[in-house]
């Protein structure tokens, strides 16, 4: 690798940093050879339940040139959301952390563009594209390769210095930059989210089936949750975090630095009953700028109602 290339790399990282990236990693845009059967067997399992979507764009999600013709590299970078303190859970119904605060797409997608513009005005005219969650992008294959951590039995990279409670975000560039190498795995003989997961989501370890995530249930499905789930949904009515509650490395998750994921002020009073007598002004009010919109506020209804027969 030429040392342009090294110096180009060392300029990105410092430049993401600055920006309130948590890490950053660099792998060869090139196509992912060992994702492909691994990504086939998954599909025809059928563990993808009704995201359609994940079944298209096959050739895309494996080959990074397809989405930026002439990419060279792979910029894949993290940005931790672990609130300062927990919303309580005592009394009342959870939603995953990620979904505390704004949007997190928006939040990252235009730090993203800043970090492109920032490396144009350093290096160059640089030809790519931002990606948070919004394409065919195996963001956390990507990031393995990368070096910013391994992929967990629960299917989420793990960071031995941050856990797993961070969004992932790519640039693909046409610029050639020095890749860094992928990480050991070091998730050993534990099994606890094997063990914890209340729906059986997670048949074997690194395969999850999506179809029977409360993630997937309260987020994705859009019909009525299926009854064998009524008593297993432990109190999750947007997302679900246990996986990574019961993670050992998740000891070592930070707090977040970001204004916008702080949680709107009035979740933390939301007891039960509030919850269950919910209108759609107080969802507008309180999710505005939130994930948990996606939903929208008859889905969230419907996810309220099926955790409530099974209340904890």
């Amino acid at each position: 690798m030429s040392q342009q290339a090294a110096r180009h790399s060392a300029l990105v990282k410092e430049t993401a940093h600055s920006l309130g990236f948590d890490f950053c990693g660099i792998a060869k845009a090139e196509f992912l050879e060992d994702e492909a059967p691994k990504l086939e067997a998954w599909l025809k399992q059928g563990m993808q339940g009704q995201m359609a979507y994940m079944a298209n764009h096959f050739d895309k999600r494996l080959d990074p040139t397809l989405l930026v013709p002439g990419a060279k590299s792979v910029i894949s970078l993290g940005y931790t959301y672990f609130p300062e303190q927990s919303i309580p859970e005592d009394n009342t119904y959870h939603i995953a952390r990620y979904a505390y605060g704004q949007d997190y797409h928006h939040v990252i997608k235009s730090k993203l563009r800043t970090l492109l513009e920032k490396l144009t005005e350093k290096i160059g005219n640089i030809e790519g594209r931002a990606f948070v969650d919004s394409a065919p992008v195996m963001e956390r294959q990507w990031a393995q390769r990368a070096g910013n951590g391994w992929i967990g039995k629960n299917s989420l990279l793990l960071n031995r210095q941050l856990g797993s409670y961070f969004f992932l975000a790519e640039l693909i560039i046409d610029l050639e930059l020095e890749p860094d190498g992928p990480v050991q795995d070091y998730c050993g003989t534990c099994t606890r989210c094997i063990d914890a997961c209340p729906t059986d989501a997670i048949p074997q370890p690194y395969v999850v089936d999506g179809s029977r995530c409360i993630s997937y249930l309260t987020i994705e499905l859009k019909e009525a949750i299926p009854n064998e789930f009524e008593d297993k949904m432990e109190n999750w009515i947007f997302g679900c975090d246990i996986c990574q509650e019961v993670c050992p490395w998740n000891r070592f998750a930070k707090p977040h630095q970001e204004p916008a994921f702080g949680a709107h002020p009035d979740l933390a009073d939301m007891k039960y009953e509030d919850w269950e007598e919910i209108t759609r002004d107080t969802f507008q009010k309180i999710f505005k700028k939130s994930a948990v919109k996606r939903t929208k506020y008859e889905g969230l209804v419907r996810n309220i109602q099926m955790a409530a027969k099974g209340k904890k």
